[in-house]
């Protein structure tokens, strides 16, 4: 594990206090959860964007899903 050096706006930083204390964790512990969800985020992200370019360089022809129309089942419930 590495050790680093972060400046932090004190507005920000007293947010994090308030939540932190709240969950009953600490600074770090909230830190590096909020660190691993924005590289999950920014996976997805990557995701759809590559999702998004295949699409565009293969769009979906008329008549394509046709056959998949009639196993949409939407109830009204």
């Amino acid at each position: 594990m590495k050790t680093i050096q972060l400046c932090v706006e004190e507005t920000l930083l007293a947010e994090v206090d308030r939540v932190t204390q709240a969950l009953a964790m600490t600074r770090e512990a909230f830190v590096l959860a909020a660190l691993e969800r924005a590289l999950r985020q920014q996976e997805i992200i990557a995701l759809e964007q590559k999702h998004a370019r295949g699409y565009a360089r293969h769009p979906i022809t008329p008549g394509e899903l046709g056959e998949w129309e009639t196993e949409q089942a939407w109830s009204e419930s």
